[in-house]
């Protein structure tokens, strides 16, 4: 294996600088955001791109003796000093269908870059990388209805249809109040669903005990149509799970319903915090109850971790 020279290393360490959510968000455009997400992941996931995750994420798969030598690709020959063949559209046999909460709690933190932010541009990378394995991908966003439906497709010209519904959600962000209703709405896609899909939910999964006991039935029935689900649960930790406010006086208001609560962190804080781990350990033990995977994301942390946990999905499904 030829030795990368410092050329190449300071490359691929300018492009693994677009996982941090902060340079992301200095990028205006969502499509040159997602390219640059995927390609710096790309890039540092390990020391040659056509390791571990190789025929998985690269539009490669490895050459089989026998198969014409035209399909070769060179180029990556010249750098691996292996041989794998292109893949083509017809290659295709998996449909994405990526489903972003965009109800106002998802505007949390309202300083800094929102669950919201941080759940586009992972849709946005999560399409572009879907795209690129010649994957057909649709896009659903939500409140308390399925606003946005796009179905699944695998071009590049749909990919752009993604990015500007991603960017005008972006956009308007602030400019309507939106409850949510998570099962209604999943009830609803699962409708509209092809067969035997993978759906990837983008949510803080937040909401009352009586829309968290409708949700599951509505998750089940998804796997009961042979659909693999991955729920990416968005939390800003520090506060949401940890309550770490200053220890004064504050008042506290529900970005869904106004309303308005005045409390003392430091009175409150162990109180919330077991209540939060309950929540939690319910969530995570109804998940694996149905075989679905339930991950934790911190929006203040890197997209890496997201787009490898959906490429180890992505293998399991074409290994199954």
């Amino acid at each position: 294996m030829p030795t990368p020279d410092r050329g190449t290393q300071a490359h691929a360490q300018q492009m693994r600088q677009y996982m941090n959510p902060v340079v992301v968000s200095k990028i205006q455009h969502m499509e040159m955001r997602a390219r640059l997400i995927v390609e710096g992941f790309l890039t540092g996931l390990h020391k040659s791109p056509y390791h571990g995750f190789s025929v998985e994420f690269a539009e490669h798969r490895a050459y089989n003796p026998g198969e014409s030598l035209r399909a070769i690709d060179w180029k990556v020959y010249g750098r691996t000093e292996k041989l794998y063949t292109k893949r083509f559209e017809e290659e295709t046999n998996l449909r994405c269908y990526v489903v972003l909460d965009t109800s106002d709690s998802m505007r949390y933190p309202l300083t800094g870059m929102s669950k919201l932010v941080y759940g586009a541009n992972l849709m946005g990378a999560l399409g572009y990388l879907m795209v690129k394995q010649r994957d057909a991908v649709g896009l659903c966003l939500f409140d308390t209805t399925l606003h946005t439906y796009l179905p699944p497709k695998a071009t590049r010209s749909w990919l752009y249809r993604i990015f500007q519904s991603l960017q005008q959600t972006i956009d308007q962000a602030e400019r309507f109040t939106h409850q949510t209703a998570t099962a209604q709405v999943l009830h609803t896609l699962s409708q509209k669903l092809h067969p035997r899909s993978l759906v990837v939910i983008l949510s803080d999964l937040f909401g009352d005990p009586a829309q968290l006991d409708a949700l599951f039935p509505a998750l089940q029935r998804l796997r009961h149509m042979r659909h693999e689900v991955l729920i990416f649960q968005m939390l800003e930790p520090h506060t949401e799970a940890q309550f770490e406010f200053a220890n004064q006086p504050l008042i506290l208001q529900d970005l869904e319903t106004g309303e308005r609560l005045k409390v003392n962190p430091e009175t409150i804080r162990t109180r919330y915090q077991a209540y939060f781990e309950a929540y939690q350990r319910q969530l995570h033990r109804r998940c694996r109850e149905l075989n679905i995977e339930l991950i934790e994301l911190d929006v203040n942390q890197p997209f890496d971790k997201a787009l490898t946990d959906y490429l180890r999905k992505r293998s399991h499904i074409r290994r199954a």
